[in-house]
């Protein structure tokens, strides 16, 4: 029996900042991920989460071009982009890939009062430099925040609470499936009227991969990033990769700042819940990394 391991692709994984953000330098980064996948499917089975920070985004942007209809609100965005990145993921992983591979559209339940629907603090889109930060709010209403030296747009960032589709998750890996799920963290639903209800959010998919991961009792989550492991004093001369450490150790990474922080959070919390290991790292170092010999590896 293969160890079950969730893997949380990030979408700045698959689409770089600065980056120009089409479909083909997505698909490149996603060829790079399968042939990454088709290692680790030797001694794993695998359920792959992605993010949609930048897809998700520019998908608004796009969105709001077309004057002469109301924009599509982000519950109905983050479902457009977990089909279109979902696919192209599926695409690849089909061609390297000896058993079947399944995308599935999957909600995930979050609170509807929850305090960061007040306070949205989710990076997605492109970036911009900070000198077009009025013109962008006056045209669009935009939240904006620092993102390193570049400004970006935020939204609201609910916890994740349940994936309302995780029995359809299991009965596919039960079937052999390599299953990519919960896009861009989950498509946000509220509980209403007996069913549920759509909202205006984009969920971390980092969060929502723990949670997964949870529940589908998966022996280790794999955190992977534009970065190739967490750093201590990061961005000045005495920055140095942590490679082995703590829940405990971690903690002073958890602030919830749009980049490393829900990371952190996420194994902390998978990794406290559960007992397992958790690792976070780069995309191009994937089996290494679960090997203990790159990234950064969380564990009790």
């Amino acid at each position: 029996m293969k160890k079950k391991l969730v893997i949380a692709l990030g979408g700045n994984a698959l689409l770089q900042r600065g980056e120009i953000l089409s479909a083909e330098n997505q698909q490149k980064s996603i060829q790079l991920f399968s042939q990454m996948v088709a290692q680790l499917a030797r001694d794993y089975q695998l359920v792959i989460v992605h993010g949609n920070g930048p897809q998700v985004g520019l998908l608004a942007l796009q969105n709001a071009a077309y004057q002469d209809a109301p924009a599509w609100p982000l519950d109905i965005l983050v479902a457009e982009s977990q089909g279109m990145i979902g696919f192209a993921i599926a695409q690849e992983l089909t061609a390297s890939s000896s058993g079947p591979v399944t995308t599935l559209m999957t909600r995930v339940e979050v609170d509807p009062n929850d305090p960061a629907f007040a306070s949205p603090g989710k990076y997605i889109g492109p970036v911009y430099p900070p000198e077009q930060q009025a013109e962008l709010q006056a045209r669009y209403g935009w939240q904006m925040k620092a993102d390193g030296q570049y400004i970006r747009r935020v939204v609201a960032s609910p916890t994740p609470l349940k994936i309302i589709d995780s029995e359809a998750i299991r009965t596919l890996m039960d079937d052999g499936h390599l299953v990519i799920c919960c896009g861009g963290g989950g498509i946000p639903v509220i509980a209403k009227g007996g069913g549920y209800q759509g909202t205006e959010a984009v969920i971390d998919k980092d969060l929502t991969a723990a949670v997964l991961a949870k529940a589908i009792s998966a022996d280790h989550l794999l955190i992977l990033t534009d970065a190739d492991a967490v750093y201590e004093n990061w961005g000045t001369p005495q920055a140095r990769a942590l490679r082995h450490v703590t829940p405990a150790e971690l903690a002073p990474f958890a602030a919830p700042d749009g980049a490393m922080g829900p990371k952190a959070a996420a194994v902390i919390q998978f990794v406290t819940q559960t007992g397992n290991a958790a690792f976070i790292g780069a995309l191009k170092d994937a089996p290494e990394i679960l090997a203990g010999q790159k990234g950064t590896c969380i564990s009790e």
